[in-house]
């Protein structure tokens, strides 16, 4: 398990139009804009799943698991190259109001494919892909507590699942050596009340006039970037700061991943 100073309280409270200072140096939370939330990492956490982790950022809370499956999808069947996909889900009790779950309406919703496709791709950016054979790697990401940046904390945590459940296929003698090219993690950032704050809470997401979420690699190279104006749009100076702070987190997280993974799970 893994700690890191700047804890988020128990109830990461919202925040309110009243008493707001339009250049806070602290957030409510106790918080430095730049800080990110308390991180808890627990791995082997699932024993059936080839790789898994139980990432905890503030109290957003997320099982990720990874399985691979010796067959590939249709369009690389005979060429030899493998596959990393994802699933993502929110548990009914997971947010104040429940959740429906999709079996009962029938379909996924555009919001939850948008993240399973954020997933899959950020991950597969991470892998050479023709060194794990015609194998699928399916990583399932499950809420059980979502307070903001579910979909970040979800790629960071996965990243450590991929990785233990690769490294469990070469004891295995099923691939050669580690597919891993880079390190991939991911973070919220937004200007909330006219402040740039990294790894938002529910409580600051839901009043930001800008939501954006990055990700990027152990190399300084990005691999997407969400930005939207919720409030009121944004200068290209404001972007290129939010980028920089976001790129200075992901650094902290990759750091938390490679110290992780050096240590026997």
């Amino acid at each position: 398990m893994y700690k890191e100073s700047g804890a988020c309280p128990k109830n990461c409270p919202s925040f309110t139009d009243s008493k707001r200072k339009e250049n806070m140096q602290e957030r409510l939370d106790g918080r430095k804009n730049t800080e990110l939330r308390q991180i808890k990492i627990t791995r082997k956490y699932i024993s059936h799943a080839d790789g898994s982790v139980f990432i905890e950022m503030g109290n957003t809370r997320i099982v990720c698991t990874a399985t691979f499956e010796d067959k590939v999808p249709p369009f690389l069947r005979g060429k030899g190259k493998g596959w990393i996909t994802a699933e993502y889900d929110m548990i009914p009790g997971s947010s104040p109001q429940r959740i429906i779950r999709p079996q009962a309406t029938g379909r996924i919703n555009g919001r939850t494919h948008e993240i399973q496709r954020l997933i899959g791709r950020s991950l597969r950016s991470a892998v050479d892909l023709n060194k794990i054979g015609e194998r699928t790697i399916w990583l399932d990401c499950d809420v059980i507590e979502a307070d903001g940046g579910t979909r970040t904390a979800s790629i960071t945590g996965s990243f450590i699942a991929l990785f233990d459940c690769l490294q469990g296929m070469i004891d295995k003698g099923l691939i050669e050596e580690m597919p891993v090219e880079s390190f991939v993690a991911a973070i919220s950032i937004g200007i909330v009340n006219g402040d740039i704050m990294v790894d938002l809470c529910f409580g600051e997401d839901s009043k930001a006039d800008v939501d954006m979420n990055v990700v990027a690699n152990s190399k300084d190279n990005l691999i997407e970037v969400q930005s939207t104006a919720e409030g009121a749009p944004f200068s290209k100076e404001e972007f290129d700061e939010m980028l920089e702070k976001a790129m200075a987190a992901i650094s902290e997280l990759i750091d938390m991943q490679k110290k992780i993974l050096s240590q026997k799970p």
